[in-house]
Order: structure tokens, then sequence, then C-alpha cells
């Protein structure tokens, strides 16, 4: 019984270090650590095989709590109007005045501050502007509930319609991208100037010269966004991941959510 114990915690605190490391391998194995030490708890606890195989399983259903309670009666505007907004407090966004200069430091020009707000959801953006490569940066927070993330942007629009993004979105994304998006997402932890360097390699691969990109405004780059997210709302409820609530809002449908559980599912396996 203590060979168990010892065993289980020695996998768990191993899996716990390795998840603290940045690295994808090291997220990797402490992900799957963490799996064979509720596969253990569970194995010595009953003696069966089946059961130490059914407790780590649960890991990969958790989600489906949220799923049910919040993302179910969550409901979204299908248009979204974005307004000068005031900066968030220090307190919600520490590194908000940090990573501004970082970004500024790498010749971006601070355009201005937008936001939207919807019942207890809220997004924030501060948008930047390169002229000489024609890239727009963007800091973007999101909170909902308890809950509040931010994640950083850099975006390239191309006069054929695409647009080139690179970004550190650190959760599983919600909702399809429209067609006309190419992404790169990197890691969470990297700083604004490797997202950068990142997103130059990512526009050199696809052989996407400056020329090529259309060059942007203060008005046209709100605008685009506003655009973007109206495109989106209506690129998932056509492919049924979102169903109209009422007039003027939508909401996750059934196979949206399990849409989100295989996200997540995912996203667990790339980390």
């Amino acid at each position: 019984m203590l060979f168990g114990l010892f065993l289980t915690l020695g996998v768990a605190v191993l899996s716990v270090a390795l998840r603290s490391y940045q690295t994808s391998l090291a997220q990797k194995l402490g992900a799957l650590g963490i799996l064979i030490a509720s596969f253990l708890a569970v194995y010595f606890i009953t003696g069966n095989a089946a059961w130490g195989v059914a407790g780590a399983a649960t890991w990969l259903f958790l989600p489906w709590l949220e799923i049910l309670t919040r993302i179910r009666t969550l409901r979204l505007p299908k248009e979204k109007r974005l307004r000068p907004k005031s900066p968030p407090s220090t307190s919600l966004f520490p590194a908000l005045d940090e990573i501004s200069r970082e970004i500024e430091n790498e010749g971006f020009a601070h355009v201005n501050d937008a936001g939207w707000d919807w019942e207890d959801y809220r997004q924030f953006f501060r948008l930047f502007y390169k002229t000489d490569d024609r890239a727009q940066a963007t800091i973007c927070l999101n909170e909902q509930h308890d809950l509040s993330f931010y994640y950083l942007r850099i975006s390239s629009r191309s006069k054929d319609g695409l647009i080139w993004t690179t970004w550190n979105y650190p959760l599983s994304y919600g909702l399809k991208l429209t067609p006309q998006f190419r992404i790169n997402r990197q890691r969470p932890d990297q700083t604004f100037w490797q997202l950068y360097q990142s997103h130059r390699e990512f526009l050199r691969h696809h052989s996407v010269e400056t020329s090529a990109l259309d060059s942007l405004d203060d008005e046209r780059m709100q605008t685009d966004i506003e655009n973007d997210l109206r495109e989106q709302i209506a690129h998932n409820v056509r492919a049924g991941v979102l169903k109209s609530a009422a007039n003027d809002v939508v909401k996750y449908s059934w196979r949206g959510m399990i849409y989100l559980w295989c996200q997540f599912l995912i996203d667990l396996v790339r980390l």
C-alpha cells in the first residue's frame, strides 16, 4: 500500500514539475503524467485496472462541467460594435504598460484603445500599427465572470483578402475562424519580440511580400475588427456551432458544445 502511495505521489509531483516548464515536450509529459498518476491512484485504491483507466479518463471529460453550466447559458451578440474604452486598472492587467512598451520598441505606434461590453463579458483591445511592415499588433484582454486572460495578436492583411495572423491565444479557441484567416499559433509564454519574429518568418515562409499587404489607417483597423467579429459569428452559425437564440443574439448548439470539447482534446495533445 505504501509503495502505491509513494509511487503515485512521485508521479504526481514530477508531473506538476514538468507542467511548470514552458517547453512543449515538458508540458506534454506533464499532462501524460497527471493521467498516469490518476490511473495509479484509482488502481491502488480499487485493485482494478479498468477502474484506473476510468479514473484517468475523467480528466478528459472535466470540460463538460463548464460546458454544461456556463457555456450552455452563454449568449453572444451577432453585432459587436467597438467603442473607445479606457484601459483596465493595473490590478486587473498589471502588465499592460510593459507589454505596450515592448510593442512600441519594435517600431509600432499606439493607435487607440477600444472594446465592447456584453452583459458580464468584456473585451479590451489596445491597437498598434507599424507602417513600414503594414502590420497591426493588438493586446487583447478578455473578461468573463471571474475569469480574465490576455493574449497578443499580430495581423497582416493581404490585398487578396487573406489575414495572416500570429497569436499566443492561451486557451482552446471556442469558435471556428473564417476561411480567410491563416493562423500561426505560438506558446502563451512568448514575448512580443518572439511573436513578431515568428510572424515575419510566417510571412516569408508563405512568400507574402510587404507590397502585397494592405495599408491601414486608424478607422480602417477598427472597422476591420468589427467586420471580422461579425463574419465569424455568421460563419459559426452556418457551420452549426452557434444558433440563433433571439433576433440579435446567438448561443452554442449541442454541435458547438461538442466542438468545444474536441478543441480541448486537440489542445491537450498539441500543448
